[in-house]
């Protein structure tokens, strides 16, 4: 794990530039009084194009490295954003806030790149992550909620409501600080049978996140479900440990997951977003411009993800299709059905609450 890097003080910077400007703006020699006079008036457009790129920019913030880790492949659309996030603000900064990204689990599993993040020790300062904050406030859980949400729209109405701003805060309570919402593609169920039915699901072992809610979903369905890091999605499969697993078509791809299953089951069963967020206790020791500058390149970036994201949905099925994967069509109402009713019965008051908010959003109501 790298070691926090102590920020670096600009004074030597403001000194030399101190003194530029009182040799300006002092008397100074006759000669160089008289070169001021028979010199031609410059403009102040001209004085800006004499300017080192990025140096304006590299005077108003202090000296920060960023580690943004994610568990997606570097052909995904989080890592294009991590990228495009490194981008904008490596340029805004004139270099002075760096980011390194670690994609692939590479410094570790969500769980405990969060654990880090929220320590600020500066070993990961950037995650992206969604229900399993519940390990650390119980009622971030509800995002992980099954057929909580029923279209884009109605995520539009809860992430942009009162029930956003509530999590957002409960995510700041836990340590970390929101950046923004990632949109993901509905998660789907894939497997090498034929699943038509939550009757088909009996005995089956299923991969899940290690999220109370999604477990109880499925086992209410009558499957069993496993928790493990999605780095070892595959080779589970590969190997029989279990059967299927659930997850959105840009993860099905990404991972390669068509090379070892054969279906994908559209249950659609959750429609999610994971936050984009930075460790509270680092954010929190930035100067206000470095936190405005860090915020807005993540707005910039999160905007830009979502077009790509848009972009591939509308082609990754037929993707995975070609690469021989077979989708059956199901009727959903019964999956939600068992589904909800699990899940029902493990949440906590808390998080019924905030169920009921996001049931009560739905523009379609």
């Amino acid at each position: 794990m790298r070691k926090v890097k102590k920020f670096m003080a600009l004074g030597a910077a403001a000194v030399m530039a101190a003194s530029m400007l009182a040799g300006c703006g002092g008397s100074g020699s006759a000669a160089t009084e008289a070169q001021k006079e028979n010199a031609a008036p410059v403009s102040a457009e001209a004085e800006k194009e004499k300017e080192p790129a990025g140096e304006a920019a590299s005077t108003e913030v202090e000296k920060i490295d960023l580690v943004f880790s994610h568990i997606n492949a570097e052909t995904h659309t989080w890592h294009k954003m991590a990228e495009k996030f490194k981008e904008l603000i490596e340029e805004k900064s004139g270099g002075n806030i760096t980011v390194t990204i670690y994609p692939n689990n590479q410094l570790g599993s969500e769980i405990e790149t969060v654990q880090s993040a929220i320590a600020g020790m500066g070993d990961c300062d950037i995650v992206l992550t969604g229900e399993s904050m519940q390990t650390y406030v119980e009622e971030l859980g509800i995002i992980g909620m099954p057929y909580a949400i029923t279209s884009d729209e109605h995520m539009d109405a809860v992430l942009e409501g009162d029930v956003g701003k509530e999590l957002g805060d409960l995510m700041l309570k836990a340590g970390l600080r929101s950046l923004g919402a990632v949109k993901r593609g509905p998660r789907n169920i894939t497997s090498n049978k034929e699943i038509h039915t939550p009757d088909d699901l009996k005995g089956f072992i299923i991969r899940t996140p290690e999220s109370k809610m999604t477990m109880a979903a499925f086992e209410a369905m009558g499957a069993k479900p496993t928790p493990m890091a999605f780095s070892e999605i595959f080779t589970s499969l590969q190997q029989g440990v279990i059967h299927g697993q659930e997850n959105p078509l840009a993860n099905i791809y990404d991972a390669s997951l068509y090379e070892v299953q054969d279906y994908v089951i559209e249950t659609e069963h959750l429609r999610a977003w994971v936050y984009m967020a930075i460790s509270e206790a680092r954010f929190s020791s930035f100067s206000p411009e470095a936190q405005a500058m860090i915020q807005e390149c993540a707005s910039e970036a999160i905007a830009y993800e979502h077009e790509l994201f848009l972009a591939d949905e509308a082609q990754l099925k037929s993707t995975l299709e070609e690469k021989g994967m077979i989708f059956i069509e199901v009727d959903q109402t019964p999956f939600k059905e068992k589904a909800v009713s699990g899940v029902l019965e493990v949440l906590s008051d808390k998080q019924k609450a905030i169920y009921e908010k996001m049931v009560a959003a739905d523009p379609a109501k």
